[in-house]
């Protein structure tokens, strides 16, 4: 699982906020749109009012709402756009040159008088990739801008910036920041009424040190003014009552004056149906009443920033407004559409397009504008809309509720986005699932998708419910509040297409990790999920794994790694081999959908390059030799006791395949390898009342996690005592935020701790393992869609969020099931 950096973790520390009271938090961050690793947009706070909307990488992608009752104005969703008056350009907006010098100067290298004639002249921005204007490699660099600025009564001073890494920042040799970390994009620094008085009419001098400290290098800057939210002045902030996230919505309850409105996120990802959960349309419903006992005059303001179609604020975008038979629709997407040229985690798509509909029977108003002006223009009544080109526009949707009494309105709008091409797979551009054909259109599926609203909001409600009972009756109260998180994340990390060899492909992105596309030890943790509601869609993180091997594209002894990094999918980038750890899990996991589809027609399709892979098992797994696993983050590890035990159970699911194929000799040859490789494994691995991290290891430990898939699947390899021992012991060593991943540290996996829980032969040992998992995701104070490796003392994210992985949470109710079907 992956491959995190200290830049990652920087960019954690930047989302963190002050904990919240358990009780009134329902989740680390709200989903709200929720499709595939691209359009995929959430709430980091527990009121929907405070904080603008973001994509899960924390790139700003605003939504924005307001309520009109009666004339009075009152903001239920997201926060308006800042607007900004430049002093000092940065490149993205104008060009600019400064003196630089990568040797250290003298001290007063930062003052306004002093002579940089020696330094060089260079353009901004200055940095170590291909986007640069001047290139610099060292560690340090000093540059020096020289600017004249005419005296204004100033509101507020911000330093408009993107660095990496480290910055000192003085205004005529003040310092006004001084910032460790580093951006991946312009940031507002708000700069303090000492620093904004050292900015004087006449000639000024912006000087900047930056130091590099890990990875790439960047620079560029300049000052803007914040202007005066007039809009604001204007308008109430609704009263949030309550707040609901199930499986496949996020509910929202307000009071806006004499107007209750609730405000439901709908993304209808029913794996029962791969049309409509590939269909990349979600629904905003909104259900007006008076809570008075008078009738009130209402509509409703529904605004999506254009920056949901770009990577980068700065790309210029087109948007349209124009109708079909039964929609109103605004459409925008970057005029560059640089489509599938760029890899990579920390970026969003910069191709298609995205739209905004409504029926158009509701008689909406539709504009655009700029997106610091939306607000403004619904409150102070202006409606511009024509097509329109820039950055960061607006497409805002004005939707007429008429008179609201006692009986409740609803109205909708769609948001929807169109990839055109959604993956590169071995140097095919693929289409999306819903357009495998290229026959379809966008408009059509949202027209589809008005068409069938009442029907599909009926069925997710009831799917809601039965999850939640089923969890419920699975692990209790908590450990349903964990799998409802984790559904709509889950899905919403992969993409679905169709290979030219005709198979369902379900590809993973490794989210805030690094990027890697349909990695094997993604697809292992996250499978119980899948296997309790489609088995299709494990099979489909399978078999480009499968066909890259048995192409001969990857022609090792082993299973892959992964197939590129997303979205290209043209074989493994990750630079090295996992050879037992994906080996095993590729087995295993063919194994459980063997028994979860009650026939072994995928083990039969796959059977040779199968039983490649478990002679590698045999020879290589049960003593591994030094080499990563899964938990990769935590380094290189010989004899690895839990890697072992995959190897073991692996070879096992092998035989009971080759069982059920009618192979009894092959099935009899290697369960009898694997159950001789059992009692080595529990004396190299015996420490007293527990078994060790690596063998013959004295005084360590560590979850067993791999030796669920034993109890799940009903191989009986292990005896009952070792299970027992391991939990006991277990119970020892947890702290306030779930159990340590092992004896090196104290941070933890949280699907591993629920894989790990599944061991525990009663519900008390079972909610002991899970309650701090629960306290953790109500109580952390990262701020992000819920991250799987964290501290366990203090709740803290370590690194990784709003990854598939999540759907692992699923292992207890994966159990119930396999065991309801012997």
């Amino acid at each position: 699982m992956k491959k995190i950096s200290f830049r990652s973790i920087a960019v954690a520390c930047l989302l963190s906020a002050g904990v919240a009271h358990a009780q009134d938090r329902k989740a680390p961050a709200y989903p709200l749109i929720t499709h595939n690793p691209y359009f995929s947009i959430w709430s980091n706070t527990d009121k929907l009012t405070e904080s603008s909307t973001n994509h899960w990488t924390g790139a700003t992608q605003s939504l924005l709402g307001v309520i009109s009752v009666d004339g009075k104005f009152y903001r239920f969703l997201g926060q308006p756009a800042d607007k900004y008056k430049t002093i000092l350009p940065a490149s993205d907006e104008k060009g600019y040159s400064v003196k630089y010098t990568e040797t250290k100067p003298a001290d007063d290298w930062n003052s306004a008088n002093f002579n940089d004639a020696s330094w060089q002249t260079g353009a901004a921005p200055f940095g170590d990739n291909g986007q640069v204007k001047t290139s610099w490699k060292s560690h340090d660099l000093w540059v020096r801008r020289t600017f004249s600025y005419t005296k204004t009564d100033l509101n507020e001073l911000y330093l408009k910036m993107n660095h990496d890494d480290n910055v000192e920042v003085y205004l005529n040799g003040d310092k006004i920041l001084d910032r460790e970390g580093w951006t991946n994009d312009f940031k507002m620094f708000k700069l303090s009424n000492s620093a904004k008085s050292k900015l004087k009419d006449g000639e000024n001098v912006l000087a900047i040190h930056v130091a590099n400290t890990a990875g790439g290098r960047y620079l560029d800057a300049g000052l803007v003014e914040k202007i005066k939210d007039v809009s604001s002045s204007k308008m109430e902030i609704a009263k949030q009552k309550a707040v609901a996230v199930n499986a496949t919505q996020t509910i929202y309850n307000f009071t806006a004056g004499g107007v209750n409105l609730d405000v439901t996120f709908t993304s209808p990802l029913l794996m029962s149906d791969l049309n409509l959960i590939a269909r990349p349309v979600s629904y905003i419903t909104y259900k007006a009443k008076a809570n008075d006992g008078k009738s009130h005059a209402v509509k409703v303001l529904f605004s999506a920033s254009t920056d949901v179609a770009v990577n980068t604020p700065v790309q210029e975008v087109k948007a349209t407004k124009y109708a079909t038979a039964k929609l109103s629709i605004l459409k925008a997407g970057t005029t560059s559409q640089p489509v599938l040229q760029k890899r990579g985690d920390d970026l969003r798509i910069d191709w298609g397009y995205m739209y905004v509909a409504a029926p158009k029977a509701e008689n909406v108003s539709q504009f655009i504008t700029a997106e610091s002006e939306a607000a403004t223009a619904f409150v102070g009544g202006s409606r511009a809309s024509t097509a329109q080109q820039g950055r960061s526009l607006a497409l805002n949707t004005v939707i007429p509720f008429g008179t609201v009494g006692a009986t409740a309105v609803e109205k909708y709008v769609e948001l929807g986005y169109d990839e055109v091409y959604a993956i590169q797979y071995f140097k095919q551009n693929l289409r999306p699932w819903w357009n495998n054909s290229g026959k379809q259109t966008i408009e059509g599926q949202l027209a589809l998708a008005a068409d069938q609203y009442k029907s599909v909001i009926g069925k997710c409600q009831a799917f809601d419910k039965t999850l939640y009972a089923d969890a419920k009756k699975s692990g209790g109260a908590k450990y349903a509040d964990l799998c409802v998180l984790a559904y709509r994340q889950s899905i919403a990390a992969h993409a679905l297409v169709k290979s030219p060899q005709g198979d369902l492909l379900w590809l993973s992105k490794e989210n805030f990790s690094n990027g890697s596309i349909n990695t094997v030890d993604i697809t292992y943790p996250s499978a119980p999920m899948y296997l309790i509601y489609n088995t299709g869609l494990l099979k489909g993180m399978m078999n480009g794994i499968f066909y890259y091997s048995e192409s001969g594209k990857f022609p090792k002894d082993w299973a892959a790694h992964d197939l590129g990094t997303y979205p290209l999918a043209n074989g493994q980038t990750y630079g090295e081999d996992m050879p037992v750890e994906e080996s095993g899990n590729m087995i295993i996991l063919t194994d459980a959908i063997v028994k979860a589809d009650g026939n072994a027609a995928y083990a039969k399709k796959h059977w040779d390059v199968l039983s490649k892979w478990v002679n590698y098992l045999v020879q290589d797994g049960f003593d591994p030799k030094t080499q990563l696993c899964t938990d990769d983050f935590a380094g290189h590890l010989a004899r690895n006791a839990n890697l072992s035990a995959k190897a073991i159970v692996g070879i096992a699911c092998y035989a009971d395949m080759a069982q059920r194929l009618g192979d009894t000799k092959t099935a009899d040859k290697y369960r009898g390898i694997a159950k001789g490789m059992v009692s080595k494994w529990m004396e190299l691995a015996g420490d007293g009342d527990h078994y060790t991290l690596t063998f013959e290891n004295k005084g360590t430990w560590s979850q067993k996690y791999n030796l669920v898939w034993d109890k799940v699947l009903g191989l009986n390899l292990f005896p009952q005592e070792v299970y027992n021992k391991e939990i006991k012991y277990y119970l020892t060593k947890q702290n306030e935020f779930g159990l340590p991943l092992d004896s090196r540290k104290t941070y933890t996996k949280s699907d591993w701790i629920l894989w790990t829980a599944t061991l525990a032969n009663n519900p008390k040992d079972f909610n002991a393992l899970v309650d701090p998992i629960w306290k953790f995701a109500m109580e952390t104070p990262s701020r992000v869609p819920l991250n799987d490796w964290h501290e366990t003392t203090d709740g803290k994210m370590v690194g990784f969020q709003a990854r598939s992985v999540v759907s692992g949470y699923y292992m207890k109710m994966l159990y119930d099931k396999m065991k309801s079907k012997k």
